[in-house]
């Protein structure tokens, strides 16, 4: 109900009257509220959009109404694989957490930089650990071998060897040597760490089956 006009209304306003009547009932609360909001037009246009497909009438034939459906959704999916890239390499990239009892986010090859830079200072105890390190964290990239926080060296390379057969027996070797320096206090040797980074370039380059084996 239109209300707070004049007591005394004219029968004939003029044009200047009736337009500033107009816009002050139109600006009261209750109008204002009354009015299509963003998310009501944005509806109202899909909805629109929808109905004008006629899918099924005679205007439009269902297949081509279905078709232009599965464009537009495979449209979508691939603007979501460039934005977000396919779910396999997103993990590379997430892989972090626990290495054999260290915390660790680096990545495999950060981890193998530090191995490098310890050898080159002659530091081979902590180039022994490092590039072990790296193997772990380099195969759990790949998501072929994941190690849990409860995962010894040993347990790993026994995992891993069932995987690539032909490198099971390096990669006792390197867990010996691991093990050696991590828990016994030896010093690690030029030699030990030489073995350890020739397997895990070898390693790097490896095929095997892409499968997560949780060790």
């Amino acid at each position: 109900m239109i209300t707070d006009l004049p007591s005394v209304v004219p029968v004939d306003p003029d044009a200047p009257d009736a337009t500033e009547w107009l816009i002050t009932e139109l600006s009261k609360p209750e109008y204002q509220a009354a009015k299509p909001t963003l998310f009501d037009r944005i509806a109202q246009a899909i909805s629109d959009w929808f109905q004008s497909l006629n899918l099924g009438s005679a205007n439009t034939p269902p297949a081509v109404a279905l078709t232009v459906v599965i464009v537009i959704v495979a449209a979508a999916l691939v603007v979501a694989l460039l934005i977000f890239g396919l779910p396999r390499l997103n993990r590379r990239s997430r892989v972090t957490g626990a290495l054999f009892g260290d915390d660790d986010a680096r990545t495999s090859a950060r981890i193998r930089e530090a191995a490098e830079r310890a050898a080159r200072s002659g530091d081979y105890s902590t180039a022994v650990l490092e590039m072990f390190r790296a193997i772990a964290r380099g195969l759990a990239e790949r998501t072929i071998v994941t190690a849990t926080p409860g995962t010894t060296a040993r347990g790993f390379a026994e995992n891993t060897g069932t995987i690539y057969p032909a490198y099971a027996s390096r990669l006792t070797a390197a867990a010996t040597s691991f093990d050696g320096v991590r828990y016994l206090d030896r010093t690690g040797s030029e030699a030990e760490y030489t073995a350890i980074a020739s397997l895990e370039h070898d390693l790097r380059s490896a095929k095997s089956a892409l499968e997560v084996v949780s060790v």
